[in-house]
C-alpha cells in the first residue's frame, strides 16, 4: 500500500481509535504482546538472519519489547497519564473564575521511524508504537531497510493481533522504502513524528515536519556522545574494574547502543587505561553502509592530531586516547558520534577537566565513577545540564523500560525534552484540552464530576490519587 492509503487508513481509525476506553487500548496492547511471544522463535530466527546480532540478545530483546507493551497497559489503566485537572467555578473572586476543565487528549495519527539497531524493541512494535496507540493515536511505521522482511512479519504479527482483539482497521500500518519517510513526515494527516536514528538523517527529517505549512512536533532520538568521567580515587582503587566494564559497555552490540560510552575523561596515570584489554574481534555492523560510515569515522578519529591508538586494533573494537588540552583545541572529538564499538580517552587534570565539559553537547546519559573522597560537586551539575540521564558507578548501555525512566536529552541527543522509553513516552502524543463551563454530560469521563473512571485528579488544587469515584453535590 502507498503512504497515502496507510495514512487513510489510520485518519479512518481516528475516532474509534481516540474514543476507545483505556481498557480496550489495554487489550489491544496485551494480545499484540501475547502474540509476539507465541511468536517469538519464528521472529529471532528471522532478525537474526538479517541483523546477525544473535540468538540470546534478539530473545531478550523480544522479552523488553512484551515488557514494554504491558508497562503501557498499565499506565493507561491507572489514568495519571491524562493529567486530569478540574478547578470549580468561583464567581466570587477577583475577576470571576468560570468552571475549567484540562486533560490530554490523542493527537491523531502518528509516524513512527524504526531503528536499526534494535529490531524490536525500537522498530515496529517497540515502545513508539506501544506508547502512541496506547494513549489512542493510529500508528503508521516507516520499516527500516536493514531488516526489511522481519519488519514486514512483525507487522502482519501485530496487524492480526489487533484485529482479533477488537481494535478497529487502519490502528496500525507499515510503509517502506525511503521515499516513504519524507512523505510520512509530509502528509497533512500525520499529526507527530517518532524517530530514532542518524543525526544527520533526523535532522533532515526534523526541518520537514517544522517546514510544513502546518508544523509537527517531531520527537527525534539521533547521536549522543554519552561522556563518562572517572574521578581519581575511584580510579585508583578500581581501575582494572572500571577498565572491564567499559570495554564490556563499549563492544556491547558491536558498540550499536544509542548510550554506548564514547567519551570517558580519565585522570593522567590511569589505572583504568593500563589495565584496558579489548578483544580483537571485528565488530558487526548491521549493514554495509554503517561498516563504512564506521571505518570513515575511526579514519578520522585516529587522524586527528594528538589522538593515538592505545587499545584494540582498526577494524575491531578500539581505544584511542588524547589529552583534554587537544580535545579542548579540537572540540569535534567530543562531538562526533562513531557508531560502533569505539571509544576516546580524554587524559584530564582539575583545571582542564571544567574546561572539557563544557565543550561537549546534548546527551542521553552521562555518568560519574567515583569514590567518597573525590569532589564531584562541581561536576555533576556540569552533566545534568548535558544530559537526560546521569548515572552513577555503573555503565549507560541498557535502559530499563519503568515508570521513573527517562531517554532524551538536549540536542543533538533529542529534538525535544520527551522520554522515549518508560511511562511518559506517552506524553509525545497527546495535547491539552481545556473544557469551560461544559456541561457534565459533554465531558470526557475522566472530567465529568462524579469520575466514573476513578483516575487520579487534581481537583481545586488538591491532589487526589485515589482510584474511585468522586461524588459532590
Amino acid at each position: 500500500m502507498s503512504v497515502d492509503d496507510v495514512v487513510a487508513a489510520a485518519t479512518a481509525a481516528v475516532p474509534a481509535v481516540g474514543t476507545a476506553t483505556d481498557h480496550d487500548r489495554a487489550r489491544w496492547l496485551r494480545a499484540v504482546a501475547d502474540r509476539l511471544d507465541e511468536n517469538a522463535p519464528e521472529l529471532v530466527a528471522l532478525a537474526d538472519e538479517e541483523t546477525h546480532l544473535g540468538a540470546p540478545r534478539l530473545s531478550g530483546e523480544v522479552t523488553r519489547t512484551t515488557n514494554q507493551l504491558r508497562l503501557f497497559t498499565e499506565v493507561i489503566t491507572e489514568g495519571s497519564y491524562l493529567e486530569a485537572v478540574i478547578d470549580h467555578a468561583r464567581p466570587d473572586a477577583t475577576p470571576p473564575q468560570p468552571d475549567l476543565r484540562r486533560m490530554l487528549r490523542p493527537l491523531g495519527p502518528v509516524a513512527v521511524f524504526a531503528a536499526s539497531n534494535f529490531p524490536f524493541a525500537f522498530s515496529v512494535a517497540g515502545g513508539d508504537t506501544a506508547s502512541a496507540l496506547a494513549v489512542g493515536c493510529p500508528v503508521v511505521v516507516k520499516a527500516h531497510p536493514a531488516h526489511p522482511e522481519l519488519s514486514r512479519r512483525t507487522a502482519a504479527v501485530v496487524q492480526a493481533a489487533l484485529a482479533d482483539a477488537g481494535a478497529p482497521a487502519g490502528a496500525f500500518g507499515i510503509v517502506e522504502g525511503f521515499d516513504a519517510g519524507p512523505a510520512l513526515v509530509q502528509h497533512p494527516a500525520v499529526t507527530a513524528v517518532a524517530f530514532t536514528g542518524s543525526t544527520e538523517g533526523g535532522r533532515a527529517l526534523f526541518d520537514l515536519a517544522a517546514g510544513r505549512q502546518t508544523p509537527i512536533p517531531f520527537y527525534g532520538e539521533l547521536g549522543s556522545i554519552n561522556p563518562v568521567v572517572v574521578f581519581p580515587a575511584a580510579d585508583q582503587h578500581r581501575g582494572t574494574e572500571l577498565a572491564a566494564g567499559l570495554v564490556a559497555s563499549m563492544t556491547l552490540g558491536a558498540g550499536q547502543f544509542c548510550t554506548k560510552p564514547g567519551v570517558v575523561f580519565v585522570p593522567r596515570a590511569s589505572s583504568l587505561e593500563s589495565a584496558l584489554d579489548v578483544p580483537a574481534t571485528s565488530p558487526q555492523m548491521l549493514t554495509p553502509a554503517m561498516q563504512a560510515a564506521f571505518d570513515r569515522g575511526v579514519d578520522d578519529l585516529l587522524a586527528t592530531p594528538g589522538v593515538e591508538l592505545i587499545a584494540g586494533v582498526r577494524g575491531g573494537p578500539l581505544v584511542a586516547a588524547a589529552e583534554a588540552a587537544t580535545v579542548i583545541a579540537t572540540p569535534e572529538l567530543l562531538r562526533t558520534e562513531v557508531f560502533g564499538a569505539v571509544t576516546l580517552l580524554v587524559r584530564y587534570d582539575d583545571a582542564s577537566l571544567p574546561v572539557a565539559l563544557d565543550s561537549l553537547e546534548g546527551s542521553l546519559t552521562a555518568t560519574v565513577h567515583a569514590d567518597a573522597s573525590d569532589d564531584v560537586s562541581d561536576v555533576v551539575p556540569r552533566l545534568e545540564r548535558l544530559a537526560g540521564r546521569v548515572l552513577f558507578d555503573g555503565w549507560p548501555t541498557g535502559v530499563a523500560v519503568t515508570w521513573s525512566q527517562h531517554h532524551g536529552g538536549p540536542f543533538p541527543a533529542t529534538t525535544s525534552q520527551f522520554t522515549s522509553v518508560g511511562a511518559t513516552a506517552v506524553r509525545r502524543f497527546l495535547r491539552p484540552i481545556a473544557y469551560q463551563n461544559a456541561p457534565d454530560l459533554l465531558l470526557p469521563p475522566a472530567l465529568q464530576e462524579r469520575n466514573p473512571l476513578g483516575v487520579p485528579r487534581r481537583v481545586d488544587g488538591v491532589l487526589e490519587p485515589e482510584s474511585t469515584p468522586v461524588v459532590r453535590a
